[in-house]
């Protein structure tokens, strides 16, 4: 079943324990990740081409709404587990980091891989724009073209959240970490950490080329639809 079929994501999940099973080296995987690469460079250099004003006059916007760097710059892990520092419009108050442990004590979130935080009090006003439109993660249109991620893929996670992962889940660093994918597409932050994982390792152990331009043409769709990013 391709990935732009009707009954594909959260109504038809792999079981986690089945997860794992599908041969991810060789020629044939070596041919399909160059494929992808080469898609990546080609799609993100004229992405960044024709998004370029775009990209200049929210730089804009973000330095005059309120004080901090334009860019946000947050280590997180990808391919085969290695670190790389992703970057995104700000669409935060510079001190968020920092509050970052107050707000899971207070809201009880100690405990939880994934931090999902609807209304969170850290993010600017601007910024609350920049997510509903997935414009805040412009940026890593650049970490594509640098070859740490892919346009297509599992979401990167913070090296923290790695710490707490069961042994399946790192099965989600066999492919580059990207942009949009199959989770972000299927719910985004409305989705249970559960199919979340359920969701990126389906991708990566099944992923194709023509799989991840409807995961594309859905994410553009998606963007216009209700619905916050996970940071």
């Amino acid at each position: 079943m391709e990935w732009g079929e009707p009954g594909f994501g959260l109504h038809a999940p792999v079981p986690l324990t089945r997860v794992g099973r599908a041969p991810v080296q060789g020629p044939a995987v070596a041919l399909r990740l160059a494929g992808k690469r080469v898609v990546d460079v080609a799609g993100s250099a004229c992405l960044l081409l024709v998004l370029a004003p775009l990209m200049l006059v929210l730089a804009l916007m973000v330095h005059a709404s309120s004080p901090g760097p334009v860019l946000f710059r947050q280590v997180r892990v990808g391919f085969h587990g290695r670190e790389f520092e992703m970057l995104k419009f700000r669409s935060m108050a510079q001190d968020a980091e920092a509050r970052l442990a107050e707000l899971r004590t207070a809201r009880d979130m100690g405990n939880e891989v994934l931090f999902k935080m609807r209304d969170d009090p850290r993010v600017t006003p601007l910024g609350r724009i920049l997510r509903r439109y997935s414009l805040d993660e412009l940026p890593q249109l650049l970490n594509v073209l640098a070859g740490s991620m892919s346009l297509v893929g599992p979401r990167p996670p913070l090296p923290g959240e790695v710490d707490r992962y069961e042994d399946h889940v790192h099965r989600r660093f066999l492919v580059k970490p990207g942009i949009t994918g199959l989770w972000q597409v299927s719910g985004r932050s409305a989705l249970s950490w559960d199919d979340t994982v359920r969701l990126d390792l389906t991708y990566a152990e099944g992923w194709t080329l023509t799989g991840d331009v409807s995961i594309l043409l859905r994410t553009f769709r998606a963007a216009f639809l209700p619905g916050d990013t996970v940071a």
